[in-house]
């Protein structure tokens, strides 16, 4: 199928399908003429790229990752558990960082109207 095709099926820009081609996330085949061809199951592909996305994992972790789906059980969860573990540890340092600044911003605001 054509990066058009792919882009229609996944809901997802030529612009960001040819990113995560330059950042070997997709192989895309090539025509005689040189256009990318891409085969159905890049349309699973960019959807799990998305969602790791999606999930805050930045691109060099994804690009770690997403070989790891080809593999199953597992294989599959010792590729991936660290990665999402960590990332999730992450996660719950900011939010506890963000809940902080909410709490101090609350306290200004009563400060103020005081």
């Amino acid at each position: 199928m054509s990066i058009g095709e792919l882009s229609d099926r996944t809901g997802v820009s030529v612009r960001a399908l040819r990113y995560y081609e330059q950042n070997d996330l997709l192989d895309a085949a090539r025509t005689s003429a040189g256009h990318r061809r891409f085969r159905p199951a890049d349309v699973e592909s960019v959807r799990r790229i998305r969602l790791l996305l999606n999930a805050g994992l930045p691109l060099a972790i994804v690009s770690q990752v997403i070989p790891c789906f080809l593999d199953s059980g597992a294989r599959l969860h010792a590729c991936v558990s660290d990665y999402l573990r960590t990332h999730l540890e992450t996660v719950q340092s900011r939010m506890e960082a963000l809940d902080e600044q909410r709490d101090t911003v609350r306290l200004l605001q009563q400060l103020v109207v005081a």
